[in-house]
Protein backbone atom coordinates (compact mmCIF):
# COMPACT_ATOMS: atom_id res chain seq x y z
CA UNK A 1 0.00 0.00 0.00
CA UNK A 2 1.23 3.48 -0.84
CA UNK A 3 2.45 5.34 2.24
CA UNK A 4 0.76 8.45 0.85
CA UNK A 5 -2.63 6.82 1.47
CA UNK A 6 -1.63 6.12 5.07
CA UNK A 7 -0.51 9.69 5.65
CA UNK A 8 -3.71 11.28 4.39
CA UNK A 9 -5.81 10.56 7.54
CA UNK A 10 -2.97 11.80 9.75
CA UNK A 11 -2.61 14.98 7.70
CA UNK A 12 -6.36 15.53 7.81
CA UNK A 13 -6.41 15.06 11.60
CA UNK A 14 -3.48 17.45 12.09
CA UNK A 15 -5.16 20.00 9.84
CA UNK A 16 -8.43 19.84 11.77
CA UNK A 17 -6.58 19.96 15.10
CA UNK A 18 -4.60 22.97 13.94
CA UNK A 19 -7.78 24.73 12.86
CA UNK A 20 -9.32 24.08 16.27
CA UNK A 21 -6.26 25.53 18.01
CA UNK A 22 -6.25 28.60 15.79
CA UNK A 23 -9.98 29.08 16.30
CA UNK A 24 -9.51 28.83 20.07
CA UNK A 25 -6.80 31.51 20.17
CA UNK A 26 -8.74 33.71 17.76
CA UNK A 27 -11.83 33.44 19.95
CA UNK A 28 -9.83 34.12 23.12
CA UNK A 29 -8.30 37.21 21.57
CA UNK A 30 -11.66 38.49 20.32
CA UNK A 31 -13.18 37.93 23.76
CA UNK A 32 -10.31 39.82 25.42
CA UNK A 33 -10.79 42.75 23.02
CA UNK A 34 -14.51 42.76 23.79
CA UNK A 35 -13.77 42.90 27.53
CA UNK A 36 -11.41 45.83 26.93
CA UNK A 37 -14.08 47.67 24.95
CA UNK A 38 -16.64 47.05 27.70
CA UNK A 39 -14.33 48.50 30.36
CA UNK A 40 -13.61 51.57 28.22
CA UNK A 41 -17.33 52.15 27.63
CA UNK A 42 -18.37 51.95 31.29
CA UNK A 43 -18.02 55.76 31.80
CA UNK A 44 -20.86 56.14 29.27
CA UNK A 45 -23.21 54.25 31.62
CA UNK A 46 -24.57 57.54 32.94
CA UNK A 47 -25.53 58.61 29.44
CA UNK A 48 -27.04 55.20 28.67
CA UNK A 49 -28.58 54.69 32.11
CA UNK A 50 -32.04 54.04 30.67
CA UNK A 51 -30.61 51.07 28.75
CA UNK A 52 -28.88 49.81 31.90
CA UNK A 53 -32.13 50.01 33.88
CA UNK A 54 -34.02 48.15 31.13
CA UNK A 55 -31.49 45.33 31.23
CA UNK A 56 -31.58 45.24 35.03
CA UNK A 57 -35.34 44.72 34.87
CA UNK A 58 -34.95 42.01 32.23
CA UNK A 59 -32.08 40.16 33.92
CA UNK A 60 -33.05 40.72 37.54
CA UNK A 61 -36.72 41.43 38.14
CA UNK A 62 -38.00 39.12 35.41
CA UNK A 63 -35.74 36.30 36.63
CA UNK A 64 -36.90 36.60 40.23
CA UNK A 65 -39.86 34.14 40.08
CA UNK A 66 -37.71 31.42 38.54
CA UNK A 67 -34.91 32.02 41.04
CA UNK A 68 -37.30 31.91 44.00
CA UNK A 69 -38.94 28.70 42.79
CA UNK A 70 -35.54 27.06 42.31
CA UNK A 71 -34.22 28.29 45.65
CA UNK A 72 -37.10 26.87 47.69
CA UNK A 73 -36.28 23.35 46.56
CA UNK A 74 -32.55 23.97 46.79
CA UNK A 75 -32.88 24.72 50.50
CA UNK A 76 -35.35 21.89 50.99
CA UNK A 77 -33.12 19.23 49.44
CA UNK A 78 -30.10 20.61 51.33
CA UNK A 79 -31.93 20.10 54.63
CA UNK A 80 -33.10 16.59 53.71
CA UNK A 81 -29.65 15.48 52.54
CA UNK A 82 -27.87 17.03 55.53
CA UNK A 83 -30.28 15.41 57.98
CA UNK A 84 -29.76 12.04 56.29
CA UNK A 85 -25.97 12.33 56.43
CA UNK A 86 -26.01 13.55 60.04
CA UNK A 87 -27.83 10.45 61.33
CA UNK A 88 -25.67 8.75 63.94
CA UNK A 89 -22.71 11.09 63.36
CA UNK A 90 -23.61 14.75 63.94
CA UNK A 91 -26.29 16.21 66.24
CA UNK A 92 -29.22 17.70 64.37
CA UNK A 93 -28.74 21.02 66.15
CA UNK A 94 -26.07 21.70 63.51
CA UNK A 95 -28.52 21.22 60.65
CA UNK A 96 -29.05 24.97 60.32
CA UNK A 97 -25.29 25.45 60.16
CA UNK A 98 -24.91 22.94 57.34
CA UNK A 99 -27.78 24.35 55.30
CA UNK A 100 -26.66 27.95 55.83
CA UNK A 101 -23.05 27.30 54.88
CA UNK A 102 -23.94 25.24 51.82
CA UNK A 103 -26.49 27.75 50.55
CA UNK A 104 -24.58 30.98 51.19
CA UNK A 105 -21.18 29.84 49.97
CA UNK A 106 -22.02 27.46 47.15
CA UNK A 107 -25.57 26.52 46.22
CA UNK A 108 -27.08 30.01 46.23
CA UNK A 109 -24.66 31.74 43.85
CA UNK A 110 -23.93 28.75 41.62
CA UNK A 111 -27.49 27.51 41.04
CA UNK A 112 -28.76 31.06 40.63
CA UNK A 113 -26.07 31.71 38.03
CA UNK A 114 -26.88 28.50 36.15
CA UNK A 115 -30.59 29.30 36.10
CA UNK A 116 -29.95 32.87 34.93
CA UNK A 117 -27.45 31.62 32.33
CA UNK A 118 -30.12 29.37 30.87
CA UNK A 119 -32.69 32.15 30.74
CA UNK A 120 -30.72 35.37 30.20
CA UNK A 121 -27.62 34.08 28.43
CA UNK A 122 -29.71 32.37 25.77
CA UNK A 123 -31.94 35.40 25.32
CA UNK A 124 -28.99 37.80 24.97
CA UNK A 125 -27.22 35.58 22.45
CA UNK A 126 -30.42 35.11 20.43
CA UNK A 127 -31.26 38.82 20.44
CA UNK A 128 -27.81 40.05 19.45
CA UNK A 129 -27.34 37.14 17.05
CA UNK A 130 -30.55 38.11 15.24
CA UNK A 131 -29.37 41.71 15.10
CA UNK A 132 -26.06 40.52 13.68
CA UNK A 133 -27.45 38.35 10.87
CA UNK A 134 -30.04 41.02 9.94
CA UNK A 135 -27.25 43.65 9.82
CA UNK A 136 -28.78 45.83 12.55
CA UNK A 137 -25.42 45.99 14.32
CA UNK A 138 -23.82 47.21 11.09
CA UNK A 139 -26.56 49.84 10.90
CA UNK A 140 -25.61 51.09 14.36
CA UNK A 141 -22.02 51.53 13.25
CA UNK A 142 -23.23 53.36 10.13
CA UNK A 143 -25.08 55.80 12.40
CA UNK A 144 -21.86 56.36 14.40
CA UNK A 145 -23.17 54.43 17.42
CA UNK A 146 -20.73 52.12 19.20
CA UNK A 147 -22.39 48.66 19.41
CA UNK A 148 -20.43 47.79 22.55
CA UNK A 149 -21.54 50.98 24.29
CA UNK A 150 -25.12 50.65 23.07
CA UNK A 151 -25.69 46.88 23.36
CA UNK A 152 -23.02 45.18 25.47
CA UNK A 153 -22.14 47.58 28.27
CA UNK A 154 -25.73 47.89 29.64
CA UNK A 155 -26.05 44.09 29.70
CA UNK A 156 -22.69 43.71 31.40
CA UNK A 157 -23.51 46.20 34.15
CA UNK A 158 -26.94 44.64 34.62
CA UNK A 159 -25.41 41.19 35.05
CA UNK A 160 -22.73 42.52 37.39
CA UNK A 161 -25.26 44.25 39.65
CA UNK A 162 -28.35 42.06 39.47
CA UNK A 163 -26.88 38.60 39.96
CA UNK A 164 -25.60 39.39 43.49
CA UNK A 165 -29.04 40.82 44.30
CA UNK A 166 -30.71 37.69 42.96
CA UNK A 167 -28.25 35.62 44.99
CA UNK A 168 -29.28 37.41 48.20
CA UNK A 169 -32.93 36.58 47.46
CA UNK A 170 -31.92 33.03 46.62
CA UNK A 171 -30.01 32.59 49.89
CA UNK A 172 -32.91 33.93 51.94
CA UNK A 173 -35.55 31.79 50.22
CA UNK A 174 -33.37 28.67 50.27
CA UNK A 175 -32.77 29.00 54.00
CA UNK A 176 -36.51 29.42 54.53
CA UNK A 177 -37.08 26.29 52.46
CA UNK A 178 -34.55 24.40 54.57
CA UNK A 179 -36.18 25.70 57.75
CA UNK A 180 -39.64 24.57 56.61
CA UNK A 181 -38.45 21.06 55.75
CA UNK A 182 -36.49 20.80 59.00
CA UNK A 183 -39.53 21.73 61.09
CA UNK A 184 -42.11 19.70 59.19
CA UNK A 185 -40.20 16.57 58.25
CA UNK A 186 -37.00 16.34 60.32
CA UNK A 187 -38.81 17.19 63.56
CA UNK A 188 -36.51 19.86 64.93
CA UNK A 189 -37.76 23.21 66.17
CA UNK A 190 -37.28 26.45 64.31
CA UNK A 191 -35.29 27.75 67.29
CA UNK A 192 -32.81 24.87 67.01
CA UNK A 193 -32.41 25.39 63.26
CA UNK A 194 -31.95 29.17 63.50
CA UNK A 195 -29.66 28.89 66.49
CA UNK A 196 -27.39 26.54 64.56
CA UNK A 197 -27.53 28.92 61.59
CA UNK A 198 -26.49 31.93 63.68
CA UNK A 199 -23.87 30.14 65.75
CA UNK A 200 -21.41 29.67 62.88
CA UNK A 201 -22.52 32.41 60.49
CA UNK A 202 -19.60 34.48 59.19
CA UNK A 203 -19.76 37.56 57.00
CA UNK A 204 -16.83 36.36 54.92
CA UNK A 205 -18.98 33.43 53.76
CA UNK A 206 -21.65 35.83 52.54
CA UNK A 207 -19.08 38.08 50.86
CA UNK A 208 -17.50 35.07 49.17
CA UNK A 209 -20.87 34.06 47.73
CA UNK A 210 -21.56 37.61 46.52
CA UNK A 211 -18.10 37.83 44.95
CA UNK A 212 -18.85 34.64 43.06
CA UNK A 213 -22.18 36.10 41.96
CA UNK A 214 -20.50 39.25 40.58
CA UNK A 215 -18.09 37.15 38.52
CA UNK A 216 -20.83 34.78 37.37
CA UNK A 217 -23.00 37.72 36.27
CA UNK A 218 -20.11 39.15 34.27
CA UNK A 219 -19.51 35.77 32.61
CA UNK A 220 -23.16 35.36 31.62
CA UNK A 221 -23.38 38.83 30.07
CA UNK A 222 -20.02 38.74 28.27
CA UNK A 223 -20.41 35.25 26.82
CA UNK A 224 -23.99 35.92 25.70
CA UNK A 225 -22.99 39.17 23.99
CA UNK A 226 -19.86 37.66 22.44
CA UNK A 227 -21.73 34.71 20.96
CA UNK A 228 -24.34 37.09 19.60
CA UNK A 229 -21.69 39.30 17.99
CA UNK A 230 -19.98 36.42 16.16
CA UNK A 231 -23.21 34.87 14.90
CA UNK A 232 -23.37 34.11 11.19
CA UNK A 233 -25.43 31.84 8.96
CA UNK A 234 -29.00 33.03 9.47
CA UNK A 235 -31.52 31.31 11.73
CA UNK A 236 -29.36 28.21 12.10
CA UNK A 237 -26.44 30.34 13.25
CA UNK A 238 -28.64 32.08 15.82
CA UNK A 239 -29.67 28.73 17.27
CA UNK A 240 -26.08 27.54 17.38
CA UNK A 241 -24.91 30.75 19.11
CA UNK A 242 -27.70 30.45 21.68
CA UNK A 243 -26.69 26.89 22.52
CA UNK A 244 -23.00 27.80 22.74
CA UNK A 245 -23.76 30.76 24.99
CA UNK A 246 -25.61 28.61 27.54
CA UNK A 247 -23.09 25.75 27.47
CA UNK A 248 -19.99 27.95 27.60
CA UNK A 249 -21.45 30.16 30.35
CA UNK A 250 -22.34 27.13 32.47
CA UNK A 251 -18.90 25.58 32.04
CA UNK A 252 -17.10 28.85 32.86
CA UNK A 253 -19.33 29.35 35.92
CA UNK A 254 -18.32 25.96 37.31
CA UNK A 255 -14.63 26.43 36.46
CA UNK A 256 -14.50 29.91 37.99
CA UNK A 257 -16.41 28.61 41.03
CA UNK A 258 -13.61 26.15 41.70
CA UNK A 259 -10.90 28.77 41.15
CA UNK A 260 -12.57 31.29 43.49
CA UNK A 261 -13.17 28.62 46.14
CA UNK A 262 -9.55 27.54 45.91
CA UNK A 263 -8.31 31.12 46.31
CA UNK A 264 -10.66 32.03 49.18
CA UNK A 265 -10.83 28.76 51.12
CA UNK A 266 -7.94 26.65 49.83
Amino acid sequence: MDTTDLNKPIEKFLSLFGQKILRFFKGTGSLALLCKSIILSIPMAVKRRHLVVEQMVFMGVNSLPLVIFTSVFTGAVSAVQAAYQFQGYVPLRYLGTAVGKAVVIELGPVLTALVVAGRVGAAVAAELGTMKVTEQIDALETMALDPVEFLVMPRYLAGLVMLPILTIFSDFVAILGGLAVSVWFVNITSYTFLNGLKAFFELQDLFAGLLKACIFGSIIAIIGCYQGFITEGGAEGVGSSTTKAVVLSSVLILVSDYMIAHLLFG
